[in-house]
């Protein structure tokens, strides 16, 4: 059965999605390879897809992030070219998560060292008026 994943790379990681593409194209994998602005969309016959998957991971454990896609590269349901342009379903969602990678992996950065999670910062509410007003005497005495 085919399989279509989503290979997308940390903003904060070193591995490029280009890094990606060569490694696949140097592989024994029989597999289609998209390259994207967030990382790569890999298709192929799942066995293949799945050790292909393991593979990449290794090059960032905590960096590298699948997720799995409905449709193949350049399915007319999804293909900007059939479709007259525009974001392609999904884009501002896959940026959002993009946003949110660093700190996801940090965090499995940190768990894998057997580091414990900080607690969360305390909720910060509106400055009061004596802080505010000793940081005005502070700045203009």
């Amino acid at each position: 059965m085919r399989s279509t994943k989503y290979v997308m790379t940390s903003p904060e990681s070193d591995v490029l999605p280009s890094d990606i593409s060569m490694m696949i194209y140097g592989s024994q994998y029989d597999v289609n390879v998209k390259e994207t602005c967030f990382g790569v969309i890999i298709d192929g016959e799942e066995e293949e897809i799945d050790k292909l998957v393991k593979e990449i991971r290794a090059l960032d454990p905590h960096g590298i992030f699948i997720k799995d896609r409905g449709f193949p590269p350049g399915d007319p349901r999804r293909c900007r070219g059939h479709r007259g342009g525009g974001a392609r379903p999904g884009f501002f969602m896959m940026e959002c998560e993009s946003k949110a990678m660093p700190l996801v992996a940090r965090a499995l950065a940190c768990m894998s060292r057997g580091e414990e999670v900080p607690p969360p910062a305390p909720a910060k509410g509106p400055l009061k008026l004596e802080r505010l007003e000793e940081i005005i005497k502070d700045e203009f005495p």
